[in-house]
């Protein structure tokens, strides 16, 4: 996931910074099935202190262990983990070590990349065989530059690629600023979301209201910046006045994010489409069919906390197009 892996780069630069050294562990390839799929990471550093994870645990003190010997030969290795024997999984992972370093120009090309919302590719050159793997190591690249984690360049001839496109980071813009918008401010944020707060000049909040969000924007209701939503964008409408949904609405017609949810009941929501096409007959009708009222799926919430934990996992279901139900009644494997 996108969040992940900036996380990953973060600390590997500041670990640089410390005059550390890293290694990445990256699981590249899977047979069979488990708790988390190819293309997750964690960090190792020279002093056996980690960040991230790939599995549940017991994974993990592996890693740590083989590291060891990345950081003593300086040379990429694959190490195997078969989860049949050891987690009660129905798969065998193959996770591709190296020793990598990110310095501040490379963590800056990136950050900008990822502010400009462009979509990053990485690529990790591996073998199905475990120990050294000399012509192993992990490659980023966009907008035509590639750039090597590794301080020796991966052997691109090597038989197998695992390789991922990373989208721009999923964004939830909450228009509303009251204490429902923040409880669903945190927890988008520990999804590791970029969540931006919209709420009107007269409201007097600050983004120190808003634990989590990375942005905050005062624009009077018609002035709202359209440009934050795109397909990789959640909008949820709270702000728990009927005049000022009408005006947002109105403002943000004809603009389709991934998701477009509206708190209140069912009668509120049909309030605020009659008053909407009032004001805007000629509207397109596919705005409003997107539109998620009451947003949430129905598990019984009650506290902001919970309506929070509900509105999050429609949207999940949404974006990931996915019907909730009971796990105990889903067929097939639960890891897809």
């Amino acid at each position: 996931m996108t969040h992940e892996f900036i996380n990953i780069m973060k600390q590997a630069r500041i670990w640089h910074r410390l005059g550390r050294k890293s290694v990445l562990a990256s699981v590249v390839d899977l047979d069979g099935s488990s708790y988390r799929k190819p293309g997750v990471r964690m960090l190792i550093n020279d002093q056996s202190e980690t960040f991230g994870a790939v599995s549940g645990g017991c994974v993990e003190k592996e890693i740590i262990l083989q590291a060891q010997n990345v950081f003593k030969s300086k040379t990429p290795m694959m190490i195997t983990y078969d989860g049949r024997l050891r987690l009660g999984c129905e798969g065998i992972l193959y996770v591709l070590l190296e020793l990598i370093e990110v310095s501040d120009d490379l963590y800056n090309i990136v950050n900008k990349s990822i502010k400009k919302r462009l979509t990053i590719g990485v690529k990790s050159f591996y073998r199905r065989e475990k120990g050294t793997c000399p012509q192993g190591g992990t490659i980023i690249y966009f907008k035509g530059h590639i750039f090597n984690l590794q301080t020796q360049k991966a052997n691109q001839t090597s038989s197998l690629i695992f390789e991922e496109n990373l989208p721009p980071l999923f964004r939830l813009v909450i228009i509303g600023g009251e204490h429902d918008a923040v409880q669903l401010c945190r927890s988008a944020s520990q999804l590791g979301w970029e969540v931006h707060i919209v709420v009107s000049p007269d409201e007097q909040k600050t983004i120190g209201d808003f634990p989590g969000a990375q942005h905050f924007h005062t624009p009077l209701n018609h002035q709202i910046d359209r440009s934050l939503i795109d397909n990789q964008t959640a909008v949820v409408l709270m702000t728990h006045s009927y005049t000022k949904d009408v005006y947002y609405l109105k403002a943000l017609q004809n603009t389709y994010p991934a998701y477009f949810g509206l708190l209140g009941p069912k009668k509120r929501k049909g309030q605020l489409i009659d008053r909407l096409l009032e004001m805007v007959p000629d509207i397109d009708l596919a705005f409003i069919e997107q539109f998620h009222g009451p947003a949430g799926i129905n598990i019984g919430a009650s506290s902001a906390q919970e309506i929070s934990v509900s509105i999050l996992a429609e949207i999940l279901a949404v974006i990931r197009k996915q019907e909730p139900i009971l796990l105990k009644n889903k067929k097939g494997a639960i890891h897809a």
